[in-house]
C-alpha cells in the first residue's frame, strides 16, 4: 500500500509520517506550497508553511529515508482560497479560510496528486477519527480533547474518507511529542501554528489591499434603532460579537450585533442581543451522504474552541438547516461553521447564514 502524507515541517505530520512507514506503507512526504510572500504582505519566514518550515518537512523526510516532493499550488490558493475569503469578508462575513483550504486543496487537489502517483491514500497529522462499519466511513472526535481537529473536517465526502488517513486520532498531542522525540526528530518541540497562514499578523485589511488594490471603505456605526453613533474603518476590521478595538466612547458597553454590507454599517448593541436560541446553516453537508428524513437529536458546535450544546437540528428542502439549541447561543456569526455532533460522531456541518 502507497501512502501521500502532507507534510508541514510541524510535528504532528512528521509523526504521521512516521507511523504510516513503521506500519508498513510505502510512503511520500510531500509540502504544498500554497502562497508567494506577496500574497501575506509579510516576509517569508514569518509565516507558516515558509522556506524553514520546507526543510523541516524535507529534513524528516530524509530522515525516514522517503521520497519528498514540494507542490506548487499557488494559483488555486490564491483563486479559491484567497478569493473567498476575500469576498466573505467583504460581503460582512467572517469566513474560516482553514476549513476551505481542507476541502479544496488537502483533500481535494492533494488527493488528485496521490491518485497520479499511484497512491491508495492521503495521510495528514489531524487529530480525527475515521471508522468503517461495512457500508458507510463515520468521521469521529480525537482522542485528545484539548486538540480534535473534527471540527474542520465536516465537508469530507464517503468517497474522499475512504481514502485518507488519519494515524494521530487515537494519540494525544503529548503522545505525539514523545514519539518525535524517540525518533529524534528536531522539530519534536516546535510550537503549532495558530494564524490563518495568510495572514499571520492578524491584518486582514492589507491582505484584502494587496490583492484588491482597494482600501475598506469607512462608514456607520449604528445602533439597533438606526442612530448613527461614530464612524467605522471599513467593515472588514469587524465580526459579530466583537466588543474591543471599535474606537468609540460610549456610556454602556456595545457589541458588533450585525453588519450590513449594503448601507456599509455595522450594528451595535447590548450583550444580550448576541444571544440567539435558533440559527440557520446553509449548504449542509451530511458526511453520510443524504440527509436524514425529520429531525435529528444532537449536539453543535458554532465555532473551532467552542463547547458542543444539545440542538435539535431539523433539515430543510432547500438543503439547509435550522438548528433550535436547548439553551441560548452567544453570538453565531454569518460566515463561520456549524458542525453538528451525535455523541464522538460527527454528522455534518455547514455555513452559518442567520441567527
Amino acid at each position: 500500500m502507497k501512502a501521500l502524507i502532507a507534510m508541514s515541517g510541524g510535528v504532528d505530520s512528521s509523526v504521521a509520517a512516521s507511523l504510516m512507514k513503521e506500519r508498513g506503507w510505502e510512503c511520500i512526504g510531500c509540502t504544498m506550497k500554497l502562497y508567494e510572500s506577496q500574497d501575506t504582505g509579510t516576509v517569508p519566514d514569518k509565516t507558516c508553511c515558509s522556506l524553514d518550515d520546507v526543510e523541516d518537512a524535507r529534513g524528516v523526510a530524509r530522515r525516514l529515508e522517503i521520497p519528498y516532493y514540494v507542490f506548487n499550488f499557488t494559483e488555486e490558493f490564491r483563486k479559491e482560497i484567497i478569493g473567498h475569503f476575500i469576498a466573505e469578508y467583504r460581503a460582512g462575513h467572517t469566513p474560516n479560510p482553514c476549513i476551505d483550504c481542507n476541502r479544496c486543496m488537502k483533500f481535494g487537489r492533494l488527493l488528485e496528486r496521490a491518485r497520479i502517483l499511484g497512491c491508495d491514500a492521503v495521510v495528514t497529522g489531524h487529530y480525527a477519527r475515521i471508522r468503517f462499519d461495512g457500508e458507510k466511513y463515520h468521521l469521529l472526535r480525537g482522542l485528545d480533547p484539548g486538540k480534535d481537529q473534527s471540527y474542520v473536517l465536516y465537508d469530507l465526502t464517503q468517497e474522499q474518507l475512504a481514502h485518507v488517513l488519519f494515524p494521530l486520532g487515537e494519540l494525544t498531542k503529548e503522545e505525539v511529542r514523545r514519539l518525535a522525540e524517540a525518533r529524534g526528530f528536531l522539530n519534536a518541540d516546535k510550537p503549532d501554528s495558530q494564524d490563518i497562514c495568510f495572514v499571520p499578523d492578524g491584518d486582514y485589511g492589507a491582505v484584502i489591499a494587496a490583492h484588491t488594490g482597494c482600501t475598506p471603505e469607512p462608514g456607520d456605526f449604528v445602533d439597533e434603532s438606526g442612530r448613527i453613533l461614530g464612524r467605522h474603518r471599513g467593515i472588514i476590521y469587524y465580526t459579530v460579537g466583537q466588543r474591543k478595538g471599535l474606537g468609540l466612547s460610549l456610556p454602556a458597553p456595545l457589541y458588533v450585533i450585525r453588519i450590513d454590507p449594503e448601507k456599509n454599517q455595522v450594528i451595535l448593541g447590548p450583550s444580550e442581543a448576541l444571544f440567539k436560541r435558533e440559527v440557520i446553516v446553509r449548504d449542509f453537508h451530511w458526511i453520510s451522504g443524504e440527509a436524514p428524513a425529520g429531525p435529528v437529536e444532537g449536539r453543535a458546535k458554532l465555532r473551532y474552541r467552542q463547547p458542543p450544546a444539545a440542538v435539535t437540528a431539523f433539515p430543510r428542502e432547500d438543503g439547509s438547516l435550522l438548528l433550535s439549541f436547548a439553551e441560548p447561543q452567544r453570538a453565531p456569526t454569518p460566515g463561520q461553521s456549524a458542525v453538528l455532533y451525535r455523541d464522538d460522531e460527527v454528522l455534518g456541518g455547514g455555513i452559518i447564514t442567520a441567527g
